[in-house]
């Protein structure tokens, strides 16, 4: 059994505004399809129907939540989530979805979607992969804040990632089992026609098997400069704060595109069009410095690598711009109070204690 992974996409505070709406436009869509508007979905919500067409909005997880409990309460028939997920195309997912579809392997568009998860907004608190044998498992943790929302979000987060992963394929993906710890709904005929697989209700945990075999599988529109291109611009999703500036966006796109990564304030003032001078006076002006934002970037991307990957702590290094390990772990101490390694390792503890209980 290969050793499991586990990935937390959601925080910790449940008012955080930390989730796009990525997916969300096929909810609306559905609803739409039985006469039911996308401001009757937000109503009551805090979240503005324009900000569908944002990629840079962002809302909180109990608001996701209360959009999944109108979209329960109007739709008219009860399989409304499996019927919204399967509506998801790659573009649905913008960015995540064409680094998914462009990945070598459908092993490592998984392995990306599982990094950059908080993208797709997902409702579980934590989420699990493994390998045992020749299947593979993913599994959902922390299903107790869900409560009557679980049979709903289970459902759209399923069917969504199932048609999304399909279409990475370019064919039908090949789950072997369903698993969920909720009793059969009236529409429980509709999971094995939409999943193709045998589904187990009233279990004890909720699992995903498929055929392990699938990770090896070349994926048919695999193109590895989009790929790094659109990795790249998920990291800088990942490291964008709310109310972020239009400049402060444009640096971190400009520094994770930069070759050499996190360039001199000179060469990135010269990227876009400003002389020095004005770059930092203009970031001044925002109570900003260019290496306050450069340390929050690599802070928030080194810990995302060592939460949710097992690269090595020379790799992680790299991959945030620095030079050695020792001038990371000194600035990585600096950041958080911990050292690298001592922090993966507390991360470690958690998840060990997670799977305990």
């Amino acid at each position: 059994m290969r050793e499991i992974r586990f990935i937390t996409p959601v925080s910790g505070d449940p008012d955080a505004p930390t989730q796009n709406l990525l997916g969300l436009g096929a909810l609306a869509a559905e609803l739409a399809s039985e006469g039911i508007s996308v401001k009757d979905l937000f109503a009551r919500t805090g979240v503005n129907v324009a900000q569908l067409e944002d990629a840079h909005a962002r809302i909180s997880h109990r608001q996701r939540l209360a959009i999944y409990r109108n979209a329960k309460r109007l739709a008219k028939r009860s399989d409304i989530g499996l019927l919204a997920g399967a509506r998801q195309r790659i573009s649905d997912y913008g960015i995540y979805g064409y680094a998914m579809v462009s990945s070598p392997t459908f092993g490592d568009a998984l392995m990306f979607s599982l990094q950059h998860v908080t993208m797709a907004g997902p409702a579980v608190k934590q989420i699990s992969f493994r390998v045992d044998g020749r299947t593979a498992i993913l599994r959902s943790h922390g299903l107790d804040t869900l409560g009557d929302l679980l049979p709903f979000a289970a459902e759209f987060w399923r069917s969504s990632m199932t048609s999304l992963f399909s279409r990475v394929l370019e064919t039908p993906f090949p789950s072997t089992r369903m698993i969920f710890p909720f009793p059969p709904p009236v529409h429980w005929r509709n999971y094995e026609r939409m999943f193709n697989c045998p589904v187990d209700f009233d279990a004890e945990t909720m699992e995903w098997h498929f055929n392990a075999d699938v990770l090896g599988r070349p994926c048919p529109n695999a193109n590895p400069i989009t790929a790094k291109i659109c990795q790249q611009v998920c990291d800088v999703v990942l490291t964008e704060q709310p109310g972020d500036s239009d400049l402060v966006r444009k640096i971190r796109s400009a520094c994770l595109n930069s070759p050499g990564r996190f360039p001199a304030a000179g060469e990135i003032a010269e990227k876009l069009g400003l002389s020095l001078r004005t770059l930092h006076r203009r970031l001044a002006e925002e109570g900003l410095s260019y290496q306050t934002i450069v340390d929050r970037m690599r802070q928030s991307v080194a810990t995302e690598l060592l939460e949710n990957t097992h690269m090595g702590i020379d790799q992680v290094a790299e991959r945030v711009g620095f030079a050695d390990a020792t001038s990371f772990r000194k600035a990585f101490k600096k950041w958080t109070g911990n050292a690298p390694s001592d922090f993966r390792l507390g991360q470690d503890r958690q998840e060990h204690m997670t799977r305990q209980n």
